[in-house]
């Protein structure tokens, strides 16, 4: 059986995985060498996009007569990204609560369950917490007729 050589290309040695002799913790893995931690920002930030992207939902936060729409239409006013979104982190798990306002003639029901399946997939997915909970108050539901008011509301006379 022939013997493997050695030869010196000048490259720093591949880690794949193999223990080494001369390489510090080379035996150890990735997962033990430091710790990561996700802040809360980050878990609204996935959940809210996911909620959002979720058919039925028509946006987060209180009903569309809140004044948190109302901020947003006053110049220098912004509505945060998260408004609607809670949520408790501990170091491997994330509860979530969730404020929707869903769109009208869709069942609530369907439209609350999809929106939580796609927010645990998308925090599990993106931050490799476990998703123990979503809790989902529908606060309000969007009429087609309410955008020519909302309209109206805004406009300046």
């Amino acid at each position: 059986m022939a013997e493997a050589t050695s030869v010196d290309t000048g490259q720093p040695p591949v880690r794949d995985g193999t223990p080494s002799q001369g390489m510090p913790g080379a035996t150890r893995a990735p997962v033990t060498r430091g710790r990561t931690t996700i802040a809360d920002g980050v878990v609204e930030k996935v959940a809210a996009m996911a909620a959002r992207e979720t058919p039925g939902i028509y946006a987060l936060g209180g009903g569309t007569r809140s004044m948190g729409s109302v901020r947003g239409m006053v110049p220098g006013g912004r509505t945060s990204a998260t408004r609607g979104v809670n949520v408790e982190v501990g170091e491997r798990q994330t509860a979530i609560d969730l404020t929707l306002v869903t769109e009208y003639g869709l069942s609530i029901a369907e439209a609350a369950a999809e929106a939580r399946e796609n927010v645990i997939a998308a925090v599990e997915r993106m931050t490799g917490l476990e998703v123990v909970e979503v809790n989902i108050a529908v606060t309000d539901v969007h009429l087609p007729d309410e955008e020519n008011e909302e309209a109206a509301v805004g406009r300046v006379h």
